[in-house]
């Protein structure tokens, strides 16, 4: 696991300390702490209810959390706003798809980079030449991306138009057209087949060397988590159950009983 070095200390890309967040008088996180290391792919599951999705939501400052701390390369982001965290460097995918219908692909994918061409209107009244000009440079991106994941081809088409497998190809594309230094993936594997799977699998395999990225990745299917994750984070009812490597979750005893089953 390739790590960051600060004064000799280990400095994660993410670092979460004892966060906790309520809604009412229910408690979805009780005092949770998890980190993801530079380059590397964590895993976080749990059942239904443990609380992932809404720590995703504490990390992009959906929600805020009452106590603790989320760093993002040392710096505390929990207290960020909305609108400013994808420039910080952090992107997500949702477990329901983003789809522009009326967009082409390539325009949906513009979208991730929407930040960088932020005050679009005035800008182009002031200075015409450098709107283009920074439109142009984001376009040229966005394509040199649909080319690395095989959908250059596809740039004009309808987003809408696309089958499903490659719709989650495009939400990756969006994401990765902000430049993250950590991208969260909310259930990506959903509704695919098998054989899909493998192959979206590769993909985040091959964006994570090629990118440097370091990855948070919610998922259910098991064979996905276990082959592509260095390290698993498990939550249950809201609280840390355990962390380690997969071969260490696959054989907790706790987390068999809590989530995996016996026959996993």
């Amino acid at each position: 696991m390739a790590v960051q070095e600060r004064n000799g200390a280990y400095l994660p890309v993410l670092a979460a300390n004892s966060v906790s967040v309520s809604f009412g008088g229910v408690q979805a996180l009780d005092n949770v702490s998890l980190d993801v290391g530079e380059g590397e792919i964590c895993g976080l599951i749990g059942p239904n209810g443990a609380g992932k999705t809404t720590f995703l939501n504490a990390i992009t400052c959906l929600t805020r959390p009452q106590r603790g701390s989320i760093k993002l390369s040392g710096r505390t982001i929990s207290n960020a706003a909305v609108r400013d965290i994808i420039g910080l460097g952090v992107a997500r995918t949702f477990q329901n798809i983003g789809v522009y219908g009326s967009l082409s692909v390539l325009e949906n994918v513009m979208l991730g980079a929407h930040h960088k061409m932020g005050g679009r209107v005035a800008r182009a009244l002031l200075n015409p030449f450098g709107a283009w000009a920074q439109e142009k440079t984001v376009r040229r991106q966005v394509e040199s991306i649909l080319d690395e994941l095989g959908m250059a081809a596809l740039s004009s088409v309808r987003g809408d138009s696309l089958p499903y497998p490659l719709q989650k190809r495009m939400e990756i594309a969006r994401a990765l057209a902000a430049e993250p230094k950590l991208l969260l993936l909310d259930e990506p594997a959903g509704g695919l087949t098998h054989g899909e799977v493998s192959e979206f699998g590769a993909l985040v395999n091959t964006i994570r060397h090629s990118r440097k990225l370091s990855i948070l990745l919610i998922e259910h299917h098991m064979g996905l988590v276990m082959s592509l994750c260095d390290r698993i984070h498990v939550f249950h009812l809201g609280r840390n159950l355990a962390s380690g490597r997969p071969e260490e979750i696959r054989t907790n005893e706790a987390v068999i009983d809590a989530y995996l089953g016996r026959g996993a």
